[in-house]
């Protein structure tokens, strides 16, 4: 089968490119930079992808350089791209920072650019950027900031792009990718529905005779997951559970019995281990520990219940719904920026997957192609399109805190505080952190506060530029339902089960919001997420997080029209243990969907 393979370097987006090129039609398949050219018989053509290093870093990646004297094309993307122009003898230079949109000016489109219009909106996230092209390579694309954008070498037929033509928010990115895969004259015989078939072999194959004992949390891929499972293996030898961990949203665990019941889901036990839970985060506001110890909770509670049902570990292997975005923010790949460990990837289960004991029916695939699986199950839309929510729940949406903040006195600079100022924003620092990923690595930054008017296109313009310019800084949020910031302290909080029921209400009211004006289909996801910022030590703060992707590996903050902000921002004020709501006005990247 034809095949162009991705060269991982540990950028965030490999397997989104192998995605993309599958989505034509087209088989890719992800190697490491050392692999052996005997491994690539098949190839049609290469792309090197991203990565969180400089090309001068004594600690990148090793690459075989036959790679470059295969006679196929070769796309390098980012980190991809800057190594090609070093490799070929130009020169890389650090320190140029740049996240987010750019408007990308073709200065040739007779290749990779053939059909795209004379300017074309791409999207950017890198630290370093070329400065000298070498010997035999010419510029096709170049935007206000980065005179390299798109480069050619026609003799060796070798594009270099300093943007990532993979991600949603280059808005011709597919038909970029389509032209390089026509370059390599590629068959388009690959299919999402063959795909299923492999993962059905694959599934049988590493089961063999035993069983899969499945946690299930009701949300899309575990629900998914199950199904596949069941149906690969028969109901007699896949058994689900439901653990209630006390994280979990509003009436939940009831809705997960009501509705596997309703499509005939037998084999599901749902059990409360919701005080273990508590009892094994209190005291704990780090979020990785939170996440690890809330990962070693799933074990042993799944452990617990084998136990309990007198089930043989040796005949059972555990079954999980992941897909790739949880391993891939995990350092999933062998050269990944770690951006946050999910909790279905702690040290404990990633041994117990490299020792084949763990079942994951979607841990190469996207949340796209998740919904289209269970789609051709033959699942319901209203299960298939549920809002994703993540393993730990709640967990991570409350952000924890031992009271004691940074010093944010000097996290903004000079000429960001004019910038708002001439445009009517007052800005300010919150004096707490959230996760993120910038240039392809992670970042535990501050979140800075904008409030004085609302307008969207100002939102987003206003957003990239702050954390383009401040490094302590990988979120913008907006105040809503108050023209006023209060001096907001951080105090102590930890995952108390008030404090959880608190959030509770206030997701649950956000959730109506979102069904009751038609906006559950049009929005993917929408964290509401406890921060525990107060004037007085007594109330809390809210942000709102809607966003709007295909694969979840990037996305763009819904634009909500401000009335009904307004009005959604007002119901919550009305809750007696809230003070301030906050509106994420940032893309991802440079934030992540979730805050922790």
């Amino acid at each position: 089968m034809d095949t162009i393979y991705v060269i991982d370097f540990g950028g965030q987006y490999a397997h989104l490119i192998a995605n993309k090129i599958r989505r034509l039609n087209i088989y890719a398949d992800i190697k490491h930079p050392c692999v052996n050219i005997d491994a690539l018989k098949s190839a049609k053509g290469i792309i090197l992808s991203g990565g969180p290093n400089s090309v001068y870093d004594e600690n990148i990646p090793k690459i075989n350089n036959k790679l470059f004297s295969m006679n196929i094309p070769i796309l390098g993307l980012c980190f991809g791209h800057q190594l090609i122009v070093r490799e070929f003898g130009g020169k890389v230079k650090p320190g140029f920072k740049e996240y987010g949109t750019a408007r990308l000016a073709l200065l040739d489109n007779s290749t990779i650019f053939k059909g795209l219009a004379e300017h074309e909106q791409v999207w950017m996230s890198h630290g370093d950027s070329v400065a000298a092209l070498p010997d035999h390579f010419k510029v096709i694309g170049k935007t206000k900031d980065c005179p390299y954008a798109a480069i050619y070498n026609a003799q060796r037929n070798i594009f270099g792009f300093q943007f990532h033509p993979e991600v949603t928010h280059t808005t011709h990115g597919m038909a970029m990718l389509e032209n390089f895969a026509n370059i390599c004259q590629c068959r388009k015989d690959w299919t999402i529905k063959g795909y299923l078939n492999d993962i059905f072999e694959k599934i049988k194959n590493q089961v063999k005779n035993k069983k899969v004992f499945m946690l299930v949390s009701g949300g899309v891929d575990s629900t998914v997951a199950f199904t596949m499972l069941n149906k690969i293996l028969g109901e007699d030898r896949v058994l689900g559970l439901t653990i209630d961990n006390g994280f979990c949203r509003k009436n939940e665990i009831d809705q997960v019995r009501e509705t596997m019941s309703k499509y005939n889901f037998h084999n599901l036990l749902i059990q409360d281990h919701s005080d273990t839970f508590l009892a094994n985060t209190a005291g704990v506001a780090e979020p990785e520990k939170k996440r690890n110890i809330i990962g070693r909770t799933f074990i042993e509670a799944a452990d617990s219940a084998m136990k309990k049902l007198g089930l043989n570990p040796d005949q059972w292997l555990l079954g999980q719904g992941t897909i790739y975005p949880d391993t891939i923010e995990s350092g999933g790949t062998k050269n990944a920026a770690v951006i946050k460990t999910h909790h279905n990837r702690i040290d404990m289960i990633a041994e117990m997957v490299k020792k084949g004991l763990v079942v994951e029916p979607l841990v190469q695939l996207y949340k796209d192609e998740v919904r289209e699986l269970g789609i051709e199950l033959g699942l319901p839309e209203e299960m298939v399109w549920r809002h994703p929510f993540p393993g730990p729940g709640l967990a991570v949406r409350a952000l924890c805190s031992n009271g004691e903040a940074d010093d944010i006195s000097n996290v903004l600079n000079p000429e960001t505080i004019k910038i708002c100022e001439k445009q009517g924003l007052k800005i300010s620092v919150l004096p707490i952190r959230s996760v993120g990923v910038q240039g392809d690595v992670r970042s535990y930054a501050h979140p800075a506060v904008i409030y004085g008017k609302q307008d969207w296109k100002l939102y987003e313009n206003i957003s990239t530029s702050i954390t383009n310019a401040n490094p302590e800084i990988n979120r913008v949020v907006a105040m809503i339902g108050s023209e006023t910031l209060p001096e907001l302290k951080l105090k102590k909080a930890y995952l108390w089960r008030d404090r959880l029921d608190m959030l509770r209400q206030i997701d649950a009211a956000v959730m109506d919001f979102l069904e009751e004006n038609n906006l559950i289909r049009i929005i993917w996801q929408m964290p509401t997420v406890l921060l525990p910022l107060s004037s007085n030590g007594n109330k809390e703060s809210i942000v709102l997080r809607p966003v709007i992707t295909r694969d979840f590996m990037t996305a763009s903050f819904a634009q909500i029209p401000f009335a009904l902000l307004n009005n959604l921002a007002e119901d919550i004020l009305a809750f007696d243990f809230i003070e301030t709501v906050f509106f994420d006005i940032t893309h991802k990247p440079p934030g992540t969907i979730e805050w922790e």
